[in-house]
């Protein structure tokens, strides 16, 4: 009996001591920032202070080669949560409108918070969602004419207090939700399913930080007792409308998107003092990273005048399939595990977040999940031998496309497929990376061979609906993503 006891009891205390190391996540996902506006990234022409960010990025690793899916805001998003190329969906090209849009997330996909969940996670979302839903109207009020809701001002076409949100976050794995819909939308403040307050655009930014620290300090006590929570942070900076409050503007010296960038580094500060106020720090994953490139709304002209590059060396910005349109900052912070001071020049994208998640849990995802997704936890642990990733496939605001493998990245169209313009040039355009960051040499032509293997591979993934190992999947709709290269 005393052994039986005592076996019971080991296998009890080794249960709990395993939930008590699944680590917090904590995802923040800055919205149109380049891979120039932090500091450390971009020294020689960033002029933009980034202190939070930079002291992140120096307590974990940095990974220089991390994309988005896309270079525009709802598609990065649907990749990053589901682990699934929004291509795949009816999505392939733009963005949801954000105010009558059914969801993008079929209802029956495991998205990454509930699969979190199904681990013995907390999960909330705190910022923008922009992945649709559809509305009710508060009684006795007529649902709003989306043609007027289209001609407001960006962040004042939020809907009535008091509409009910159907097909949201709530829906989709997540215990609760505290945000807006999309930029356009923002004054219309959401709790779980229920538009609670109507506020100024100026004001969400901050709020949204105060809401994410009081969040920490909520589930702190249940997270060091073994309940773990992944807070989802998708920031609404320092996108459009840029609104920096007036103890920021004029910190920069480079105009309001300087001053919003700064202001935006502050409200990731203060989660970070959050986490170490709490003794959440050191086993909390932190990952920060950006939706896609900084937008030309934020003056790159006049800011590149001033010596402030957003994309740094690379060309082009958000809404663009060169990189400047989806290379973004990514920095991992877990120091339980990860080495400070870290650098990784892995190929990696967003999509990678549910593999990872999968593999730090050593729980093995249904064949249907994440099709698109690969870990990244051996670049974390620093095991990391062979390429993570075959490839990685991008897709402009106008709907071109690319693939980089390796050194290679070939782009199918013309011109920067987005709001660069450029779009008289030769097609497919192909550059080799390690030689061409700046993607000026298009040697296409003289590597016909490299055009034909990717194009080929492509072929594979749409074909497959997958791009990693494993059965056959089924694209929501079809998918044809070629018809610039003819």
């Amino acid at each position: 009996m005393r052994l039986l006891f005592t076996v019971l009891f080991a296998i009890t205390w080794l249960t709990g001591a395993r939930a008590a190391t699944k680590p917090n996540i904590v995802y923040i996902l800055a919205d149109d920032l380049g891979y120039g506006d932090v500091q450390c990234l971009n020294p020689q022409r960033g002029k933009i202070k980034t202190p939070h960010l930079d002291r992140l990025a120096g307590q974990g690793m940095i990974f220089t080669d991390a994309h988005s899916g896309s270079s525009v805001c709802t598609p990065t998003r649907y990749g990053l949560l589901t682990g699934r190329y929004a291509w795949r969906t009816r999505l392939q090209r733009g963005v949801l409108d954000g105010t009558e849009d059914p969801p993008l997330i079929a209802a029956g996909r495991l998205t990454v918070p509930a699969f979190l969940k199904q681990h013995g996670y907390t999960t909330a979302a705190l910022g923008k969602w922009h992945l649709g839903f559809t509305s009710t109207p508060p009684a006795g009020a007529a649902k709003p004419d989306t043609a007027k809701t289209g001609k407001k001002k960006m962040g004042e076409a939020g809907l009535p207090v008091g509409s009910r949100i159907i097909g949201g976050p709530v829906t989709r794995g997540f215990d609760y939700f505290w945000g807006c819909s999309n930029a356009r939308t923002m004054s219309g403040l959401i709790e779980n399913d229920r538009v609670i307050e109507s506020i100024a655009p100026i004001s969400v930014l901050p709020r949204l930080g105060q809401r994410a620290v009081s969040y920490l300090a909520e589930h702190a006590a249940d997270a060091k007792a073994g309940q773990p929570f992944f807070l989802y942070l998708p920031l609404t900076s320092p996108h459009t409308p840029i609104l920096p409050t007036p103890e920021w503007q004029g910190k920069s010296g480079l105009g309001a998107y300087g001053d919003f960038v700064m202001q935006t580094d502050a409200v990731v500060g203060d989660v970070l003092a959050a986490l170490e106020k709490h003794g959440l720090a050191e086993n909390t994953l932190v990952i920060f990273t950006a939706d896609n490139g900084c937008s030309p709304q934020a003056g790159t002209g006049k800011l590149e005048k001033l010596g402030h590059f957003a994309s740094a060396e690379f060309r082009g910005y958000k809404s663009d399939i060169w990189d400047g349109g989806h290379r973004v900052p990514f920095f991992v912070r877990w120091p339980a595990k990860v080495k400070a001071g870290a650098q990784n020049a892995q190929l990696i994208c967003h999509a990678d977040l549910m593999a990872t998640c999968a593999e730090i849990l050593g729980a093995k995802l249904p064949d249907t999940a994440a099709p698109d997704s690969m870990s990244i936890l051996p670049a974390l642990l620093g095991t990391d031998k062979t390429p993570l990733r075959e490839a990685v496939v991008h897709h402009s605001i106008h709907g071109v496309f690319a693939i980089r493998q390796n050194q290679w990245k070939l782009e199918l169209g013309p011109g920067s497929g987005g709001w660069s313009g450029g779009g008289g040039g030769a097609s497919p355009q192909l550059y080799d990376m390690s030689k061409d960051s700046g993607e000026t040499n298009n040697v296409a032509s003289s590597n016909p061979e490299v055009v034909a293997r990717l194009t080929k591979l492509l072929d594979q993934y749409v074909a497959a609906g997958r791009s990693t190992p494993g059965a056959k999947q089924t694209n929501d709709v079809t998918v044809n993503i070629f018809k610039a290269k003819k």
